[in-house]
């Protein structure tokens, strides 16, 4: 089976990066696909594994390398997607599990056709309120401008493939895998099964072959 990139986009506070997780914690064909950042680390966060932290000079050598499949500025620090972290996923015959923008799942597709695009959305405006914080607390100044984005970002959603409604967290990861699942069957991925249907094809064909002419004698 050949591997294909899953990209997962949401709104803030749809649950993305949580589905991402679980399911990466659930199954070995999996591997995420770790970002490059100009931003510093934050406490516990270890650089090869949360981020590939890179200084604003080796983000622009990168970029300017066409090193970069997506990159995108938020709250004043870039963020990318490297080709070769992809490629590195798929050489070892697992999927690469990105958590990204709408921006830059556009750019996976355009750089990776075979790419399935899976956009989370959350059942409700009170419930997408309810898990960015709410009005009170450190977040609910920042609250406004993340919900009016999250409007823009819904106007992509029909750019998908498919659309999970992220009610419940169990059921969502469960959705998102019944999409690999179904996605890992189609034929175009698995370039093994044509001599194998070749194969049951002419079985078939003796098998028909044999009854008719036993009808006849």
């Amino acid at each position: 089976m050949t591997p294909f990139p899953l990209v997962l986009s949401s709104p803030s506070g749809a649950g993305k990066s949580t589905i991402a997780r679980a399911l990466l914690a659930a199954r070995e064909d999996l591997g995420y696909s770790v970002s490059a950042t100009t931003r510093s680390p934050r406490p516990g966060e270890v650089a090869g594994q949360d981020y590939l932290f890179l200084s604003d000079e080796e983000f622009d050598r990168r970029v300017a390398a066409g090193d970069f499949v997506e990159w995108a500025e938020y709250s004043g620090a870039r963020y990318g997607t490297l080709k070769a972290e992809i490629d590195r996923i798929m050489g070892s015959g697992r999927h690469p599990v990105l958590d990204i923008e709408v921006h830059g799942a556009r750019e996976m597709r355009r750089a990776y056709p075979d790419s399935v695009l899976v956009f989370v959305v959350p059942p409700s405006a009170e419930e997408l309120m309810r898990r960015l914080g709410g009005t009170t607390g450190s977040r609910a100044g920042s609250l406004v401008p993340r919900l009016w984005r999250a409007v823009e970002e819904l106007r992509e959603a029909r750019l998908y493939d498919y659309v999970v409604i992220n009610v419940d967290r169990t059921e969502s990861v469960a959705a998102v895998a019944a999409i690999l699942d179904a996605e890992s069957t189609r034929p175009r991925r698995n370039p093994s099964l044509e001599p194998d249907l070749a194969e049951l094809g002419r079985e078939i064909g003796a098998l028909a072959e044999r009854l008719a002419q036993g009808a006849e004698a």
